[in-house]
């Protein structure tokens, strides 16, 4: 009896260790999965400010939850998402208290959309505007994964819980490296406000945007979500050469390199007839330089002539200047082969005394070929295109117009005289 026992709790263990041997490496497919998907946190300012009637007739806080709600509906299935409210809890008037008044109020993970419009359909505007604490908690509701990661921050004024400065705040969640991007709404059009949340996008390479209406809101922030949902492009590593002759040539993509002061880089590119190189560049002061310089982009024959050029100029207020170029190839009644041309990178950083001069200065170039544009059927004339037929309606208006005033003037002069 007892051995029968022991034989069917033996062959108990054993289904149930090939039952976890089985469902351990779905799970883990199941967490790598989850682990590479992007993941987005949705920062709500929930302060009093909020109740104010300026948009489409209603309240802040009624375009905000009217805008959740269809963001939510749209949010593709691969995006973790989560909800972070900032002044919606605390009503008083301690700053102390009401500065640490953020919360989570929908956790960032696998979407249940009736749940978080039930959540967000609980707000109501209340407190104050801790931005720059709520930033430091949405970054850690974001931490871990392979995935982007992205905070969209929706606020209709600036932070009032001094002297954490919510700008410095996205300096420091820039500088730990982890790939994250803040994108700011100003739902008014209030000048400090833009220009603080526009400091804290710039910080992380996010963007801003002003807007008044609702559904410029929900645009917006629909955008935002699909663009975390889009694969993150890792630029490529190319050594530009000293001359186009030994330049490495390029395709589409994203690369990145280094140049010294004084330097050039050079980079070859073949255009098919028929199609368009686009190229950009940016170059970013990663040390301490002289304020006024510049970046020059230019796009060359091998033999050297100047085909189209791009350049910027800055005067120490910006860390990276960019520019950029188009050359449209015509296309070819014969096989034409495809042509290679040279593209240059130069700047005119110089470095501040007692600055390190290696390694170079760091750029990001972009190259896209693609298809040409179709012939134009009103080819611009002195930047003009179709405006000389306007131009020339107006002088006629005019000379005729001047003729009837003429006559009209000497006709009532000749009556005038008459009588």
């Amino acid at each position: 009896m007892i051995r029968t026992q022991r034989l069917a709790a033996g062959v108990c263990a054993l289904l149930a260790a090939l039952a976890a041997g089985i469902a351990f490496p779905a799970g883990a497919v199941a967490d790598e999965t989850t682990a590479a998907a992007p993941k987005v946190d949705l920062v709500l300012d929930v302060s009093g400010s909020m109740r104010t009637k300026d948009m489409d007739g209603g309240t802040r806080m009624a375009a905000a939850k009217q805008a959740f709600n269809e963001v939510l509906d749209a949010t593709p299935e691969n995006v973790l998402l989560g909800i972070r409210t900032l002044g919606a809890n605390y009503p008083g008037d301690d700053r102390k208290t009401g500065c640490k008044d953020t919360a989570q109020l929908y956790p960032v993970g696998p979407l249940d959309r009736t749940e978080a419009k039930t959540a967000v359909a609980t707000l109501s505007p209340t407190g104050w505007t801790p931005i720059g604490p709520a930033l430091l908690k949405a970054a850690d509701d974001l931490e871990g994964g392979t995935g982007s990661k992205r905070i969209v921050l929706i606020s209709d004024g600036e932070d009032t819980c001094p002297p954490l400065d919510p700008c410095e705040v996205a300096r420091e969640i820039a500088a730990k490296g982890i790939g994250l991007t803040i994108d700011t709404l100003g739902l008014v059009p209030n000048v400090k406000m833009r220009r603080q949340l526009s400091c804290i996008a710039e910080a992380t390479g996010g963007t801003y945007t002003s807007v008044e209406h609702t559904d410029e809101l929900t645009d917006r922030v629909n955008q935002l979500v699909d663009r975390a949902a889009d694969p993150v492009v890792t630029p490529v590593a190319a050594e530009g050469a000293a001359s186009c002759a030994k330049a490495p040539t390029l395709k589409s993509g994203l690369y990145t390199d280094r140049e010294e002061f004084g330097q050039e880089r050079w980079y070859r590119v073949d255009v098919e007839p028929g199609r368009e190189l686009r190229a950009s560049v940016s170059v970013a002061a990663d040390r301490a330089v002289s304020p006024d310089y510049g970046v020059l982009l230019r796009a060359v024959t091998v033999h050297g002539r100047e085909i189209v050029r791009g350049e910027a100029a800055g005067n120490g207020r910006t860390d990276v200047i960019s520019t950029g170029l188009r050359y449209p190839r015509a296309k070819s009644d014969d096989d034409a082969p495809a042509e290679t041309v040279c593209v240059q990178v130069t700047h005119s950083y110089s470095a501040a005394a007692g600055v390190k001069t290696t390694p170079g200065m760091p750029l990001e170039l972009t190259v896209d070929v693609v298809d040409g544009p179709s012939p134009a059927s009103d080819v611009a004339a002195f930047g003009l295109g179709r405006g000389w037929w306007l131009l020339g309606v107006l002088v006629l208006v005019g000379f005729l117009a001047g003729v009837l005033w003429g006559w009209a003037s000497r006709w009532r002069v000749a009556v005038w005289r008459t009588n």
